[in-house]
C-alpha cells in the first residue's frame, strides 16, 4: 500500500481528533487503536513495535533497579542466594 508521508502526520491528527473510544480499554490500549486504525506503513508498525519493547524493557529494569537497590542486594548476596539453591 502507498501512503504519502508528507500528510500522514496531519491525517493522523485529524483522524485521532475525531475518534472517540470509551472503557473498558484502557489509555494505552486507545491510543493505539487510534495510531493502527491510521493505516500505517508495515515498516512503521515493526519500528513502532521495537520503541515500545524497549519503553517496557527500560520499565522493567528501572524498577527491578529500585527494587534492588532498597534490598540492599549485592552482587555477593545475589551470588549467596543463587549457591543456595
Amino acid at each position: 500500500m502507498e501512503v504519502n508521508i508528507c500528510n500522514l502526520g496531519e491525517r493522523i491528527n485529524n483522524y485521532m481528533a475525531n475518534l472517540s473510544v470509551h472503557p473498558p480499554l484502557s489509555n494505552i490500549q486507545v491510543e493505539l487503536l487510534k495510531l493502527f486504525s491510521a493505516e500505517i506503513p508495515d515498516n512503521h508498525l515493526i519500528e513502532l513495535k521495537k520503541i515500545i519493547a524497549k519503553f517496557l524493557m527500560d520499565k522493567a529494569r528501572d524498577k527491578a533497579d529500585t527494587i534492588w537497590y532498597e534490598k540492599g542486594y549485592t552482587d555477593e548476596k545475589l551470588q549467596q542466594i543463587l549457591d543456595k539453591k
